[in-house]
């Protein structure tokens, strides 16, 4: 008689901290926004969003993500930056609100139906999202993500400190390294076959891998890459979103980059399409 198949492992739950930092973030750009109440039509840098649409834009993700951690069906594009940004705009048409104050609170509230939604639930759960399947772990860090690259224009836009934090960024790894490989640049990867290991400054360090256009993300550095690219932490997460050139990063003091192909690294960023 064969025996019983042990129990399976209960799967772990969405991590509580990443949670909580989500909610953190919510509250902390609600706080910029309560701070300048009068700065709805305040021009964001390098944009052509206003601080009340940028907040609004926020408020309509923060409740997507909420939804789609519920397990509800909201399609949103088709996951390329096209069709996010076709989709952004249309919802933005339709959501009117641009009171900096109602935004703040809207925003927060969203966040904690997030979290409520996620609360002991397994982190590999899946979902579906604007760009493409993960789970329901990824999808936290993907909405702290989405939360702190607008979090840190509103705060250029205000004139006030960002909530970009070492921390924030590490648990913004999960969806930055799933997100790689969808939003490659198949142009301007075309060609391309090199190897690099890319890294946080006294963090961790990942592989990724060009081959005629097709990118694999692994979780270890490989033993000889090409290039290694080691960032500080803001600049690391400001570069993966586009916030930040190439020139920019590499100009800053705790940017590195060596290899037997370092000319590599000011590229690297330009295969990518930020969404």
């Amino acid at each position: 008689m064969t025996a019983p198949p042990a129990p399976a492992e209960p799967a772990e739950p969405v991590a509580a901290r990443l949670l909580e930092a989500n909610l953190e973030t919510a509250e902390a750009i609600a706080a910029l926004l309560r701070e300048r109440p009068g700065a709805a039509a305040t021009p964001i840098p390098g944009a052509t969003w206003t601080v009340g649409e940028a907040a609004a834009h926020l408020v309509l993700a923060n409740r997507l993500m909420a939804e789609l951690a519920d397990g509800l069906d909201r399609p949103y594009g088709d996951g390329t930056p096209g069709s996010l940004a076709a989709a952004n705009e249309e919802s933005l048409a339709a959501y009117p609100e641009r009171d900096p104050l109602v935004l703040g609170a809207e925003l927060v509230r969203h966040a904690r139906a997030f979290a409520d939604a996620c609360a002991g639930r397994p982190a590999d759960q899946p979902a579906r999202t604007p760009l493409g399947p993960m789970d329901l772990g990824t999808l936290a860090s993907y909405l702290l993500t989405h939360q702190l690259g607008h979090g840190w224009d509103l705060a250029r836009a205000l004139r006030r400190p960002h909530m970009v934090s070492r921390e924030r960024v590490e648990l913004s790894l999960p969806f930055l390294l799933l997100a790689m490989p969808r939003v490659v640049d198949p142009a301007r990867a075309a060609g391309l076959r090199a190897t690099f290991a890319v890294g946080l400054r006294g963090g961790p360090r990942y592989g990724v891998s060009f081959d005629g256009g097709a990118v694999a993300v692994s979780h270890r550095a490989p033993e000889r890459p090409d290039c290694t690219i080691v960032c500080e932490h803001l600049t690391f997460f400001l570069l993966a979103l586009g916030r930040r050139t190439p020139a920019q990063a590499l100009a800053r003091a705790g940017t590195f980059a060596w290899g037997r192909r370092p000319w590599l690294a000011p590229r690297f960023p330009t295969y990518f399409a930020a969404p």
